[in-house]
Order: C-alpha cells, then structure tokens, then sequence
C-alpha cells in the first residue's frame, strides 16, 4: 500500500514538472512574440511607412530588419497559437513533442537572422548618422512605455538568443520525460533539429551577450563614436583615485578595461538620474605595463604606463589593489599572446595583382567573410565602430582608417578610387600617413604572405566547453608543432595558437557534442573540434598525433604523400 502511494506522488510530481516546464514555453513564447511584434510592426512598419516617402531608402530598412517579419508570422500565427491550445487541454494531452516536431524545422529561419545581424547593426548605425528623420523615428519609439527603456540594438538581440533558449527548455522536458511518453521520440527529433540550428546561434551567443554589455556602455558615454569597439570585451570596471603627477593630489576616476584599450572616465552630471560619463584619457593595450608603487601619503598603489602616458592609480584596499594588478596583468598577457601571428595568404595566389600590375588591372576582392580583421592593421571588424572597406588597388579587405586614401586607377578609366595604404604609396610614390606607427615591431610569429600547410581547412571548435563556433584552423609546415585557429580562410591574425606538442587527443563520443568529435587536453587546457564528416576527422587526427609527439619528419613525410595522392581541401596546400 505505502509502495503504491509513493510511486504516485512520483508520478504526480513527474507531470508537474512536466507541466511546468510545458506552461514556462508558453509564457517565454507569449513574452517573444510581443518582442518580434515590437521589432516588425512598430520599428520596421514605421520606418517603411517614412521610405515609401524617398526620405531614405526601402532596402536599407528591409536589409536591418532582413526576415523579422517571417519570424513574427511564423511564431504569433502558429506556434503560440498551438502551445495555448495545448495548455488548455493538458488534463487529456498532456504533452508537446508532437507541436514541437511540427514547428522546429522552421527554426531554420534563425540562420538567416543570425547571419545577416552585423549588416543589420551596420545599417542601422550608418542611417541613424545619415538621416535625421529615421534617427527620430527610432529615438520616438525608444521612448514609448512598450520599449521598455531599452534600445532597439537591444530588442534586435532578442531573435539570436531564442534558439538556444528552446534547446535548453526542451532538453529540461525530456530529463523529465517518461521513456514510455506518447511523444518521447517526437521530443528527441526536435531536440536533434534544435540542435542544429542552435550552434549557429550559440556561435554568436557570446558575441551577443558582450554586444549587449558594450552597448549599455556604449549609452553611458552619449553614445560618443569609437568610445567602445564592439570588437571589444569588458575585463573590469570600477572607481579609483588618480594621483597627479606634479602634486599630492588625488581625482576620482572612473576605469573600465577592455581587452584591447583602458577607459579612464570621470562622471558627468545627468538629468535623467542615470550615470554617465566622460573620458578623459584612452590607452591601448598594446605597449603597456603595469607595477606596484610604494607611496608614504597613499597606500595601495599601482602605476599603469603606455606609449601614450603614464598613470599612478591608488585603489580602495589591498585587495582591490591586488585584482587590478592581476587584471591588468592578465589583459596584457592575453593581447600578446594573440599577437604572436603569422600572415595568411589568399587561397588562389595566381589572382594576385603583382606590384608591377597596380592599378592597371582590376584585383581579385578578397571576400567579406573570409576575414574577421583588418588585413593591413590586424584591428578585428565589427558592425559598430570598424566596418569592411575593400581596396580597389589590391582587393584586400580594409578597414576605414587604413583605406583612407583616393589615388586615379588606369584600369577603372583614371578615376579616382579608394586604396589602402601600401597601394597608395607604391601608386603615387608618397609615403601614407601614419598614426602611431613607429617602434611597432613585428610579431615574431609572422610570416611571408605565402604559407603552406601540412594541414588547413574549416572545423567546429570549442575551448572549455564554451560556445561552438566555425573557424579556419591551420597546422603550417614551418611550424609543424602548433595548431592555429583563425575567425576565417584570409585573416592576418590567429584567434588562438595551440602548440600540440604533449597535448593527448580523446575521440571518445560525448552525447552534447556534435557528431565526428574529438578533443585536445593536457593539464587544464580543453580544446574541442568537430569535422565535418568522419573521413576528416581521421585525416586531421592522422596529422594531430603525430604532432603532439613532436616528431616533424613523419609530419612532413605526411604532407608530401598527401600531396602526391592529391589532397586539397582540409590537406596539405597554401595558404
């Protein structure tokens, strides 16, 4: 009798979650839906009601809000109709697996959004500057009770985060699942479909969530161009004294470190009651150092010095003093590291305009996606602050402050075109300006433009168990020993560099993975890949395994066999 009654409270307790993890879809969904019909039928509406005027252009609104309109369609008009439907039945249908193998596969949709985003944030950016009217428009809405305080950079958000969203709510549901429910297996199918299309979202997760950060930072500066690269990563902020550097007194400041520049602010005074403030000094990480001071009159003090100036900050306590040291330290080490880099080559080198051949015949453009930086000054792009700019001369892909310069093109007429800075100079024979070029050195792991590889082509990666993403990962055969990993085929700058030697390679199957997985461990360190498909999974471990026992010859010998039997793409070729 009491076996009886406890495996009912269980099963009652089971629907209950399953209930609950069932109603708490419907209420997200219901919250989403009012999100998506904010973004298409008040901004994008509202804005194409004042195009269809010629104020600005239909297609710069139709390229921000890119497919906002199916999406709302899709989930007001059959999704949440669906799950309300159901919720009202639970007594006799107590499940969802069946709405969610119906409706997944348009999920699909998300790609688009995701791909399309920093073109959306670029647009808006840029008509926001150019047109007062649809600078206005959006500002009038932003105000409105239903924004919610927020901007629409931060609505627009939205979409990227829903998809890994429902993963995480389904994954909950079938933890909680009976294994003999009516629709377990329809459950599974939709979890595999979510799946999918949940790594391209959570590529760009974590890009999102930083944006979302730097863009409330972005607001506290009055939204001042270039305050904050949305490139850029927030280390730590904070409140400290500034000493003066001809007399004992102290200011307060206001720091904020970011991975490639520091803040120094002070508050400004605003009327709306919210903080705001002003910098006062700028200072690149590249160059700097930091060291603890000892000073009678203030204690805990630490001096920050770069090619710009020199600061002497004293902190709260030892403590804070001790992790703004560790901080800075840390930021320092990291920007280095990722500096250490050798140039990448474009994939079809017989393209390439030969310096004799400038300017009299037209480049080969070197596609948008196939780099992350800037090719002439490695700065990464972003859709806010550092867009892509391709050089007429040579093709490369630029960005606006290395492609400020207009020389005539005898291929283009005579017309004056814009080229990038190297083109400029061996064009008109004039030096290119320069901004704080001297002293730069060379990273000591740069190489001539042309590189082979023993081993190049596109995998899944993950380290620490973050968020997957796709990138171009490279083992060069002058470095044979060391793994690169880069954002795209054509960037300059290595994201990440793994030197193979000691490290164990492990393909056992993990169940949250996606297929043809295998990872690279040794010590703390966790990189994890995924191949395409298993045959390249085999053929990058045939290279892998040989490397991180350092011996060179065989890895060598490899390439060469490879290259006699004819491989190519994810193979030995250049770079």
């Amino acid at each position: 009798m009491l076996i009886s009654l406890s495996l009912s409270l269980q099963d009652e307790t089971s629907e209950q979650k399953l209930y609950q993890v069932a109603n708490e879809l419907l209420v997200t969904e219901r919250a989403y839906v009012t999100r998506l019909y904010l973004l298409d039928q008040v901004f994008c509406a509202k804005l194409m009601m004042e195009a269809m005027k010629g104020v600005f252009p239909v297609e710069a609104v139709k390229g921000i809000f890119c497919n906002v309109a199916c999406l709302y369609a899709f989930h007001s008009e059959f999704l949440l109709p669906d799950l309300e439907a159901r919720m009202k039945e639970w007594d006799t249908r107590p499940w969802i697996g069946d709405i969610l193998e119906q409706h997944t596969p348009f999920l699909r949709m998300y790609g688009e959004y995701v791909k399309n985003f920093d073109n959306a944030m670029d647009l808006l950016k840029q008509w926001s500057q150019r047109s007062a009217q649809f600078s206005t428009i959006i500002q009038g809405i932003q105000r409105q009770k239903i924004c919610g305080n927020l901007t629409l950079q931060h609505h627009m958000l939205e979409p990227v985060q829903r998809v890994p969203r429902y993963e995480l709510l389904l994954k909950d549901y079938l933890k909680r699942l009976p294994a003999d429910a009516p629709d377990r297996s329809q459950a599974e199918k939709s979890l595999q479909i979510i799946s999918m299309a949940a790594i391209h979202s959570n590529s760009s997760i974590d890009k999102m969530a930083n944006l979302k950060k730097l863009l409330e930072i972005y607001e506290m500066f009055g939204g001042e161009e270039d305050i904050v690269n949305a490139s850029s990563e927030l280390i730590k902020e904070g409140q400290i004294l500034k000493l003066a550097a001809r007399n004992t007194s102290a200011s307060e400041r206001y720091l904020f470190l970011f991975n490639n520049v520091l803040l120094v602010c002070v508050t400004k005074f605003s009327l709306v009651g919210q903080q705001r403030f002003t910098v006062r000094n700028r200072m690149g990480i590249e160059g700097i150092k930091v060291v603890e001071t000892v000073n009678d009159t203030y204690p805990h003090t630490f001096q920050v010095s770069g090619k710009e100036r020199t600061l002497e900050l004293q902190a709260s306590s030892e403590e804070d003093k001790q992790d703004w040291v560790k901080a800075f330290q840390q930021t320092i080490d990291v920007y280095q590291k990722k500096n250490e880099t050798f140039r990448s080559a474009s994939k079809e080198v017989e393209e390439e305009v030969s310096t004799e051949e400038l300017g009299r015949r037209a480049p080969r453009w070197i596609r948008d996606n196939e780099v992350t930086m800037c090719m002439k000054c490695k700065e990464p792009f972003n859709a806010l602050t550092r867009r892509r700019h391709h050089c007429r001369a040579c093709g490369y892909v630029v960005c606006w402050k290395c492609s400020d310069y207009r020389t005539t093109l005898e291929y283009d007429g005579n017309r004056v075109s814009k080229v990038c800075k190297d083109c400029y100079s061996v064009l008109t024979g004039r030096a290119a300006r320069e901004e704080g070029s001297e002293g730069k050195k060379r990273g000591i792991l740069e190489v001539s433009v042309c590189v082979s590889s023993i081993m190049c082509g596109f995998l899944l990666y993950s380290e620490k168990a973050r968020a997957w993403q796709r990138v171009w990962c490279v083992i060069p055969q002058k470095e044979a020993v060391v793994l690169y990993v880069y954002g795209a085929p054509q960037d300059v700058k290595a994201q990440a560099s793994i030197p193979l030697l000691g490290y164990s390679v492990d393909e056992t199957p993990r169940s949250l993975d996606p297929p043809s997985s295998f990872r690279l461990c040794q010590s703390r360190s966790l990189h994890s890949f995924a191949a395409e498909s298993e045959e390249l999974k085999q053929r990058w471990l045939q290279v892998i395994r040989v490397a991180v026992t350092g011996d060179v010859a065989n890895l060598l010998l490899l390439s060469n066999r490879d290259l006699a039997n004819g491989c190519h793409d994810s193979g030995p070729h250049s770079i």
